[in-house]
C-alpha cells in the first residue's frame, strides 16, 4: 500500500508575501477562520466553501504551499490543520490578527 504525502514548505521556507497572498482570498480566509475556530483539524468536506471541488482543491493547495496549513491523508479524506506554531514563531500575532479581523466580516458568498 502506498502512502500519499503532500508537499509542505519547511518552516524556514515560509515567506510573508506567500502567506499574505494566501490569506488575501475570501475563500481561503474562510478555511483559516474555520480551522482557527474548531481548534484543531478538519476534513475538507467539513468546511463548507460553496465552490466546486476543483476550486476548493486549488484554495487548499495555495494555503498548503504558502505554509498556512498542513494536509495529511487519512483514508481518502484530506485532514487540514493550521500551522499555528510555525506562523506564530515567524510572524508573531499575524494569524490571530487576521482571524479576529475576518470574524468581524460577513462570510463570503459562494463563487465558482
Amino acid at each position: 500500500m502506498s502512502t500519499r504525502v503532500l508537499a509542505h514548505p519547511d518552516a524556514g521556507e515560509i515567506r510573508l508575501e506567500a502567506v499574505l497572498h494566501a490569506l488575501a482570498d475570501p475563500m481561503r480566509l474562510e478555511v483559516v477562520r474555520f480551522l482557527a475556530g474548531c481548534g484543531g483539524e478538519a476534513a475538507c468536506a467539513e468546511i463548507e466553501l460553496g465552490v466546486s471541488k476543483s476550486t476548493g482543491t486549488h484554495h487548499y493547495r495555495v494555503l498548503r504551499e504558502a505554509g498556512v496549513i498542513t494536509q495529511v491523508y487519512r483514508g481518502t479524506a484530506k485532514i487540514n490543520s493550521l500551522r499555528r506554531d510555525d506562523l506564530d514563531a515567524l510572524f508573531p500575532g499575524l494569524l490571530d490578527s487576521v482571524v479576529t479581523a475576518a470574524a468581524r466580516r460577513p462570510r463570503p458568498a459562494a463563487r465558482p
